[in-house]
């Protein structure tokens, strides 16, 4: 008797592959993001649908990305307590500028993020400001993993692999907004804590639990490249990284009068200098 030949695949024709494409739609792998995001089932408290331009779960080991407009607040939630959202902005129609973690750090006198805290550009403007944190534990010191790193510690760290790094799908999320590789600084990240020990040492603090969440809001119209990998930090010997919930939707930007303008010198400084750029260009 001969070797049983294997069935014929069901894509082997383009009718089959067109068939089995079409099947795909509305499955979880067809899914995601949500196309428009008004149909997001669960939007925020207090959220219209129609007020939602953004919405999905991104997988560990993925990416995303998209440009918000100027007052777009963005929720990012840590569905299992093993998300973490790395994070980089840059302006949407001038991507030399972009968030500078190192003035985020030291302008605001606050090396940790949080609640109140604004992410600066290098020309002192604010880029976005957090509005809301369940978590604290985030880090603004670390920046994401690369390649050499998950390669040394997994095995490989490709972004077609099982254990991509996270400045490997950043070049790929860059790329699909026409920036390059020499366009990605340090990025900060959201979900997994790191502190400075007395003795200057980094100490991993991990997360804060499942259902953590944080939100931005755009003080400018921003390009958000976002990845979820594991912290370079995280001791676990294996990849592990959970689902990351990201959902944007129309607001305000913070404006003269709000407690989050004149909440600090440099703050009320940086948004002055903000709203100075973009009268100029007529968009404030």
């Amino acid at each position: 008797m001969g070797t049983p030949s294997a069935p014929p695949s069901v894509t082997a024709s383009a009718y089959g592959a067109r068939a089995h494409a079409r099947a795909q739609e509305g499955t979880p792998a067809d899914a995601m993001p949500v196309v428009p995001a008004s149909e997001w089932p669960e939007p925020p408290p207090g959220v219209a649908a129609g007020d939602l331009v953004w919405a999905e779960t991104v997988a560990g080991g993925n990416y995303t990305h998209k440009v918000l407009a100027r007052g777009t607040e963005l929720r990012l939630t840590d569905l299992t307590g093993d998300a973490c959202a790395h994070l980089l902005l840059h302006c949407a129609d001038r991507p030399w500028e972009r968030m500078n973690t190192a003035d985020t750090v030291k302008v605001l006198w606050n090396a940790y993020l949080g609640e109140g805290h604004l992410l600066l550009s290098d020309q002192g403007r604010v880029l976005a400001s957090v509005v809301q944190d369940t978590s604290g534990r985030h880090d603004a010191l670390t920046g994401t993993s690369t390649l050499a790193r998950n390669a040394a510690r997994y095995g490989d760290g490709t972004p077609q692999s099982s254990s991509p790094a996270g400045r490997e799908l950043f070049k790929l999320a860059a790329l699909k907004n026409g920036l390059t590789p020499r366009d990605l600084p340090p990025s900060v990240s959201f979900f997994q804590g790191v502190r400075i020990a007395e003795d200057g040492t980094t100490v991993f603090t991990g997360s804060a639990g499942p259902g953590a969440s944080v939100t931005l809001r755009a003080e400018q119209e921003v390009t958000v490249l976002l990845a979820n990998v594991p912290h370079p930090l995280d001791p676990r010997p294996r990849y592990v990284c959970g689902d990351l919930r990201v959902v944007a939707y129309r607001s305000r930007p913070t404006a003269p009068g709000d407690a989050l303008w004149d909440a600090a010198p440099e703050g009320r400084r940086a948004f002055l200098n903000t709203a100075d750029h973009l009268t100029a260009r007529g968009l404030a």
